[in-house]
């Protein structure tokens, strides 16, 4: 498996160590949303390449992922206060 720049980015988060309080901060950097935002123009316009669709298809997964973590750890926060 050859891991997408998202990946990457991901597994470098949580490689560093997470706290409930960073997970709900964490934002993707500019120029994974510029990339998100380039792939799903080239989408819409049906020029994606299939490459550029399992990349976008990846990014998705982790947003969803990131969804679903941040609103654990937004649990977590209220249970520990």
């Amino acid at each position: 498996m050859n891991p997408t720049p998202s990946y990457e980015e991901i597994v470098d988060f949580i490689a560093a160590g997470t706290t409930p309080e960073s997970v709900v901060a964490f934002r993707p950097t500019k120029a994974a949303i510029q990339r998100v935002e380039d792939l799903i123009a080239r989408s819409r316009d049906g020029i994606i390449s299939s490459e550029e669709q399992a990349e976008l298809d990846d990014y998705l997964q982790l947003e969803h992922l990131l969804i679903l973590a941040k609103a654990r750890a937004r649990q977590n926060l209220q249970l520990a206060s």
